[in-house]
């Protein structure tokens, strides 16, 4: 069985916004179907999907019960869950994670970020 995947509630660099950064497993093939699997409570559906490929990056942007977010991921394996006009519904979502057997909260220094 595969470790859960990891990650970090924070704020960005240099920013008050919080976000997820999941810096371990985004990068199986079944991260996708198993986010999502996680937060289906918040009837995630996709709404938009942009191809970054100068950056080496997919964002998707979804609505959701608990409001609007994206999720970018790269080809470094890392994954990032934000919502800048929307960090309630990005609360929710981080409890939500905090109770899923497949992930795995690591706290942090906030104080790292500014």
């Amino acid at each position: 069985m595969n470790k859960p995947y990891q990650y970090h509630f924070r704020p960005g660099y240099h920013s008050d916004k919080l976000l997820i950064d999941i810096f371990l497993g985004a990068e199986r093939e079944t991260f996708n179907n198993d986010f999502l699997h996680s937060i289906a409570s918040l009837k995630p559906h996709m709404i938009e999907v942009l191809d970054l490929w100068m950056n080496d990056e997919i964002l998707l942007h979804f609505d959701s019960e608990a409001g609007k977010f994206s999720l970018s991921k790269d080809v470094w394996g890392l994954a990032f869950v934000t919502a800048d006009e929307n960090q309630d519904g990005l609360k929710k979502i981080d409890l939500i994670l905090q109770q899923s057997d497949l992930f795995e909260k690591i706290e942090v220094d906030f104080d790292r970020y500014k």
